[in-house]
């Protein structure tokens, strides 16, 4: 069903789409110049079961100036223009340049957690102190239930059932306790343990886990129905989406920022980036290095049988993920099909390599037995914007040019995304001035060049992040498997 304010104000009626251009599936941020432009979607479980999408405004065709121009429309930029409407008077132009939502918010999954970026609780205070991390708390935690509400408005499947962090390991047991220990007495979280047999007598039969966090900070969600519910919303309010329309030039002049498009030039006074890990090297001098895309592998199981969901005793459609550094993320689907996702592969090159796969069907038969050998109806990936130290920015990195962004969640923006697109609209709409929240790590500084183990931070090693990268990802699974 679509939201009220879709219902009281129908959106245009669409142009005419052109066709489609095939899906590349080795797309690579870091050496393509853009995405492309009026690509198919990658072949996601989300895609196929999203329904037709809304309608959009089609390519842009011609030149045009615009108050602001938000490039990208997963969740952070629809919901950057959703509140420049809603909250702002402001009807920003959302440029896309294949189809709406078509990079991290259709290919997520879909585990909208309490948290913005890669950092625990217990990392804040370690990095910042205590009072900021509270502040921080506060602010991350609105934003979990900004993303709540929305999810109770728009039909995107969700489920408010809170999240289990599972421990692969027992010598993990102990950070967990000490991490619910601090969320209850430090931030007033209602977080607690389980034991193995009551993770398999009340969740699922997951067979690796000996032991858990359960907090009930926790919406999964379909992220695709959600991204076209925030869509209709935001079009309903006068906002215009542009598909297969991606930035190919970008100049300031006059005090403009001269968007070029395949078929138009976009004169915009003030511009919010809201790419993700499809942030192109070249799209704009202020973004080159500032945010390293990581492939987020997934697959979507056929559904699963009564006897096969008896067998593996899911009893919910709580999500979960687990205590390797690269995680795996999993869940029962609505239907009553599997989803499971984790890191592997480095390069977009090597992202069709079948090992790639097999990690994740090796993952299902150690986790859940009985499903050993299942059937994978979809199987895909997609690029996840980590910022170099581990937290996003919604931040103007350069205070002589109407540049805003919202980057770098690093995997955790399903839920965030959409509170750093309401902070970025009270950003560009200049509503930010005097008020402390502002003066957050997050919101303060731009996103940092890559840094040498923590010790050195400059740009001069962003060639060599991919090798980093590979032996980091060796070093892990000695770690974490050994």
């Amino acid at each position: 069903m679509a939201p009220p304010a879709a219902l009281a104000h129908p959106a245009p009626s669409s142009p005419p789409s052109p066709p489609l251009r095939p899906y590349d599936p080795q797309y690579d941020p870091l050496h393509a110049r853009d995405p492309g432009t009026g690509c198919a979607y990658a072949p996601t479980w989300w895609v196929a079961s999203a329904g037709q999408p809304p309608g959009d405004d089609g390519p842009l065709v011609r030149d045009i100036d615009v108050d602001v121009a938000v490039i990208g429309s997963g969740s952070t930029g629809l919901s950057t223009a959703l509140y420049l409407a809603q909250e702002h008077g402001i009807r920003a132009t959302v440029l896309e340049a294949n189809q709406t939502a078509w990079g991290c918010s259709s290919r997520s999954g879909g585990q909208g957690q309490n948290a913005g970026g890669r950092l625990k609780r217990s990392q804040w205070i370690a990095r910042w102190g205590l009072d900021t991390a509270r502040k921080l708390d506060a602010e991350i935690r609105s934003g979990f239930e900004n993303f709540r509400h929305l999810s109770r408005q728009i039909d995107c499947e969700a489920h408010d059932g809170g999240h289990l962090y599972l421990a692969h390991r027992r010598e993990k047991l102990a950070g967990l306790d000490a991490e619910a220990r601090l969320m209850r007495e430090t931030f007033g979280y209602a977080t607690r343990m389980l034991s193995a047999e009551q993770v398999r007598q009340d969740y699922c039969d997951e067979r690796e886990a000996v032991g858990a966090m359960f907090e009930p900070e926790g919406v999964g969600i379909h992220p695709l129905k959600f991204s076209f519910g925030l869509m209709r919303k935001a079009r309903a309010l006068g906002v215009t989406v542009h598909t297969a329309s991606p930035v190919q030039g970008w100049h300031s002049a006059a005090g403009w920022q001269h968007l070029q498009t395949p078929a138009g030039l976009v004169r915009a006074r003030r511009v919010a980036v809201c790419t993700g890990g499809y942030t192109g090297q070249a799209l704009n001098p202020l973004l080159k290095d500032r945010v390293m895309p990581i492939l987020s592998n997934s697959v979507v199981t056929r559904v699963l049988s009564p006897a096969e969901l008896a067998a593996t005793n899911f009893r919910t459609e709580t999500f979960l993920t687990d205590t390797r550094t690269l995680r795996f993320y999993y869940r029962l689907l609505r239907d009553k099909r599997l989803q499971i996702g984790s890191r592997s592969a480095v390069s977009g090159a090597d992202a069709e390599h079948p090992a790639h796969l097999r990690l994740l069907t090796d993952a299902i038969a150690r986790k859940f037995p009985p499903l050993a050998g299942i059937r994978i109806d979809y199987s895909w990936w997609g690029w996840v914007d980590m910022s170099h130290d581990m937290m996003p920015r919604i931040t103007q990195p350069d205070a002589q040019q109407k540049i805003w962004y919202a980057l770098g969640y690093g995997g955790n923006g399903v839920s965030f995304s959409t509170w750093a697109g309401k902070r970025l609209a009270e950003r560009v709409a200049g509503k930010d001035g005097g008020r402390e929240l502002f003066d957050l790590p997050i919101y303060r500084s731009p996103l940092p060049f890559p840094n040498l183990m923590g010790l050195a931070q400059t740009q001069a090693l962003a060639p060599f992040r991919r090798i980093g990268q590979r032996m980091l990802y060796q070093w892990y699974w000695l770690r974490d498997e050994k």
